[in-house]
């Protein structure tokens, strides 16, 4: 499957409703203009200049999305990417305080001024400065996962 068919994937183009739509509750304001279909949203996510990356809601969860920004960032193709344990994004010594921040947002529902070291595939360091973490909600209010997004970072 192409990266295009990966992202617009019936379940993807749902899943980016429950991503803009939830950061629009927590948040109170849209992520990205909300025009066209949910087709036409999910691409303009997908192709948007800034980061945004979610899991779902797992015991050791796993990244589920990764727009193009994110996988240049971490280097990484869309099958790659969705299969990492999102933990794996924070170098090890740096993990308790990337876990301390998403208990954080789980309780609060979001946070809007996180910033931490991450680390690409190839191992790469960046600093991540004002990042917006949020869970993310199904239809029914049920939290299933966590997004995140930021337009602010520098290669360390």
């Amino acid at each position: 499957m192409s990266i295009q068919t990966e992202w617009a994937s019936q379940q993807m183009l749902q899943w980016c409703q429950y991503l803009l739509d939830s950061y629009a509750y927590w948040v109170k304001q849209e992520l990205i203009p909300r025009q066209g279909t949910a087709y036409d949203q999910a691409a303009y996510l997908f192709n948007c200049p800034f980061v945004v990356v979610s899991h779902e809601m797992q015991p050791d969860p796993v990244l589920n999305y990764g727009n193009r920004a994110a996988l240049n960032l971490w280097e990484m193709n869309w099958r790659q990417f969705t299969q990492t344990p999102s933990r794996l994004t924070a170098e090890p010594v740096k993990r308790e305080e990337r876990a301390r921040m998403l208990r954080q947002a789980k309780t609060q529902g979001y946070i809007a001024d996180y910033r931490g070291v991450r680390i690409s595939y190839t191992g790469k360091r960046f600093f991540v400065d004002q990042a917006v973490i949020w869970n993310v909600l199904s239809s029914d209010g049920s939290a299933i996962g966590q997004g995140a997004t930021f337009s602010v970072w520098r290669f360390l």
